[in-house]
């Protein structure tokens, strides 16, 4: 588990990679800021012995996971309980297409976390209330104090697990081209093509005549 703020992870076998390990990070801050970046991850889990990869939406709220589900789920009815349900949880962004002039040194520049745990279902209502809020607004910040909270039915119909952040590791790739040398005189292109998620213009729907929010203006698009 991580020593406290600004600390780092614990490093074991399951959180250092195998492959490229100078490319991996263990401080908190790295980890974080990963994770505070995006708003959709891949939760895997095994059923009936064999393996399954679900694409979910999360909030980190300290050196905690908070996952998005239905009560009818399979794997969140998986994590009732004292024993809970062993998870691995994946979030990666892609920053850039490098293109070499090899097909073999082709790559892509990104940005990753990978926590493995146990998660428990979120069964406190004050706890629930604030997961779901927090997953609002990591889609979108200030979303979750601009819409109509969810009453009791909803609340009944909605899953949220909880994972703690312990077993958790980082791993990037940044920079250009790692060309062979006897390539580089080869008359092919190379180079970094960036990648970057883009938020379009709001379309307000039909039945709203509200003004498009703050938050929602100065979002870059």
């Amino acid at each position: 588990m991580s020593d406290g703020p600004g600390g780092s992870y614990t490093r074991d076998d399951l959180t250092t990679p195998t492959r490229s390990k100078e490319r991996a990070a263990w401080d908190e801050e790295t980890v974080h800021a990963i994770l505070d970046a995006g708003s959709l991850c891949h939760l895997g889990f095994v059923r009936d012995g064999a393996p399954v990869v679900l694409p979910t939406l999360y909030a980190r709220v300290g050196n905690r996971l908070y996952l998005h589900g239905s009560t009818g789920s399979r794997p969140l009815r998986g994590a009732r309980g004292e024993q809970g349900l062993p998870v691995c949880v994946t979030v990666t962004h892609l920053d850039g297409l490098v293109l070499a002039k090899s097909a073999f040194h082709h790559s892509v520049n990104y940005r990753s976390v990978v926590a493995h745990g146990t998660a428990h279902q979120v069964t406190d209502p004050a706890e629930l209330r604030l997961a779901l809020d927090a997953i609002v607004d990591q889609v979108l910040p200030g979303r979750s104090a601009d819409c109509r909270p969810a009453n009791a039915k909803e609340l009944a119909a909605t899953a949220v697990v909880r994972l703690e952040l312990e077993r958790v590791s980082a791993k990037t790739r940044t920079g250009g081209v790692n060309d062979e040398e006897e390539d580089l005189g080869l008359p092919y292109w190379a180079g970094v093509v960036p990648v970057a998620p883009a938020h379009g213009t709001p379309l307000p729907s039909p039945h709203t005549d509200a003004e498009v929010p703050a938050y929602l203006r100065e979002r870059p698009c």
